[in-house]
């Protein structure tokens, strides 16, 4: 048996496709359609991932997002939300409060499988801080806070190393532009939302082949393509 996971959505049909291609595929499904449940599930059940629709009778998904998150035992179960389409803010704000991954309505229930792989494995393969990132012929040293692809050192920023840093230790997940500038921005380094994008342009254009592993998620930021996504 594969990992246990919380389904959470108010619509019937949707919780009974979704727990239907999931245990399909050999994982644990248990089900909530209230977010006031789905916290008392998360406390009691402990899911390695919950599948969280925004649009909840009462608490919505945002509200269960933020509160998981606050909660220091819960705060590591990994989160997909179900939005529908246009709800490019909603998106944002749970991609800030710590959601891993979004899939808009209607959906692909082996889009969402494969979601829940990505996100799954991310979670394990980084859970303790790695110092070297290697994909490929790409090399992202953090020690030396050194770049090569194959044998060639990729000049970069320090503001560009910490971009791809941010974004090629969790491929596959989006990092909005908030996300990101928080992530490079210090004491030596100011960087605002009109500038990320220029950040990423010169990214990109120093990064060679690898250039079109950093997709632009429109209206939201930046993701780095997992292998199977190129």
């Amino acid at each position: 048996m594969k990992e246990k996971i919380l389904v959470v959505d108010d619509e019937q049909d949707i919780v009974n496709l979704i727990v239907y291609h999931l245990e399909k595929d050999g994982y644990k499904t248990i089900t909530a359609s209230e977010g006031e449940k789905a916290l008392s599930l998360t406390s009691t059940e402990r899911p390695e991932l919950i599948i969280l629709d925004l649009m909840l009778p009462g608490m919505n998904g945002l509200e269960v997002c933020k509160r998981l998150k606050a909660d220091e035992e819960l705060s590591g179960t990994a989160i997909i939300m179900l939005t529908a389409k246009g709800e490019e803010e909603d998106i944002t704000h749970g991609l800030k409060l710590g959601a891993d991954d979004y899939v808009t309505k209607p959906f692909s229930p082996k889009e969402l499988v494969a979601r829940v792989h990505s996100v799954l494995r991310r979670t394990k393969n980084f859970s303790a801080k790695k110092e070297t990132i290697e994909i490929g012929d790409l090399k992202i040293n953090l020690d030396k806070y050194e770049v090569k692809i194959k044998t060639d050192v990729i000049p970069l920023t320090l503001t560009e190393f910490k971009l791809l840093w941010q974004l090629a230790s969790k491929p596959g997940r989006v990092f909005t532009r908030d996300q990101l500038i928080n992530a490079v921005s210090g004491i030596e380094t100011i960087v605002i939302d009109r500038t990320i994008d220029v950040h990423i342009a010169s990214l990109r254009k120093k990064l060679k082949s690898f250039k079109n592993r950093i997709v632009t998620i429109r209206g939201i930021g930046y993701k780095f393509l997992e292998p199977e996504e190129c």
